[in-house]
């Protein structure tokens, strides 16, 4: 098969489309011929050498994808050869096939097809278990998402008003934030030029967010911790703005709040496989009623993949870019 190497860390140039050994099913494994795969900011750090798969993951970029069963381990029994699928991948699937364990490979929504499923694993998985399972959203709720118009804001949005939340969002463009609010966003915030704790404070009767979605990390730490309502939950899936900061330790004594920091890629798999029946069983629901829409930015061949990291690194899309394989 052919997959995507980086033999040395570095630019978008890095990216080489080479043959490479075909993978081994184990016992607990499907192979799947991938169809569609997407670029997550993970596969850029990978990329760069920051971000090395776990230990036993495929070498290759890829955090998500759709295709086809061709090969099962002989101790699978609820999958068959032929099956469509998309599937949470702790790495692989720039790929024209990658192996999986079982327990995180999903059928698709009804109605949507395999170059759309290819972006919706990860962006899915990571939403809900940040969103629901660890920060609890509930109805009544306000949730901050920054990033809004990225791969996992545009999801998020729309499965936080599924879910009777109101929703805050920060991005960098009038343009932007006019997606965000045509996906649901009830407070629009421009980063650059507004001040998001002023902004949910001012819209929320000095109330605050119950909950925070951030992928900046140390840049907004205090920030955040100044826009929770009390009992509020600060979720950190991102570092975009760094690793350390100082924190007030009395400030989120005073509001009763916690802050939590997740990476979904470094789960155990007993806890992938109880994200991933979590998202069939309540996030392709949203899919399949219309709540919730994919949103794609870009559609490119696997073999421009330096371009499609490029294009996320210039900030510049709206939702995901996808990569077809086959």
């Amino acid at each position: 098969m052919f997959a995507v190497k980086v033999d040395e860390p570095g630019g978008s140039d890095a990216l080489k489309w080479r043959k490479v050994p075909d993978p081994v099913v184990k016992a607990d494994e499907v192979v799947i011929d991938v169809a569609a795969t997407a670029v997550n900011r993970a596969d850029i750090m990978q990329r760069r050498g920051f971000y090395p798969p776990p230990t036993g993951a495929s070498e290759y970029l890829g955090l998500e994808c759709a295709g086809t069963i061709s090969a099962i381990g002989p101790d699978v029994n609820n999958l068959a050869i032929g099956d469509e699928v998309c599937a949470l991948l702790a790495g692989g699937g720039y790929a024209e096939k990658v192996a999986v364990p079982t327990g995180t490979v999903m059928p698709l929504p009804q109605g949507v097809d395999l170059m759309t499923a290819g972006s919706l694993a990860e962006v899915a998985c990571t939403v809900w278990s940040n969103l629901v399972m660890v920060a609890g959203l509930s109805e009544g709720d306000v949730v901050l998402i920054h990033g809004g118009s990225s791969g996992i804001g545009t999801h998020a949005i729309q499965v936080a008003k599924a879910l009777g939340a109101t929703v805050a969002v920060t991005a960098g463009s009038s343009e932007k934030l006019a997606i965000c609010a045509d996906l649901g966003a009830d407070i629009c915030i421009n980063y650059r030029e507004q001040d998001f704790v002023e902004e949910v404070k001012s819209a929320t009767g000095r109330h605050g967010a119950n909950v925070i979605l951030d992928n900046m990390g140390a840049k907004y730490l205090e920030r955040n911790v100044n826009t929770l309502a009390p009992n509020g939950r600060l979720v950190v899936i991102g570092l975009q703005g760094g690793v350390a900061a100082e924190l007030n330790l009395g400030k989120l004594l005073t509001k009763r709040a916690t802050i939590h920091a997740t990476s979904l890629r470094s789960r155990p798999l007993d806890e992938k496989k109880l994200i991933c029946t979590e998202v069939v069983e309540h996030v392709w629901p949203m899919f399949e009623s219309g709540q919730v829409r994919p949103i794609i930015d870009t559609v490119m061949p696997i073999t421009e993949v330096a371009a499609a990291h490029d294009r996320l690194e210039a900030s510049d899309h709206i939702g995901k870019i996808v990569l077809t394989v086959s």
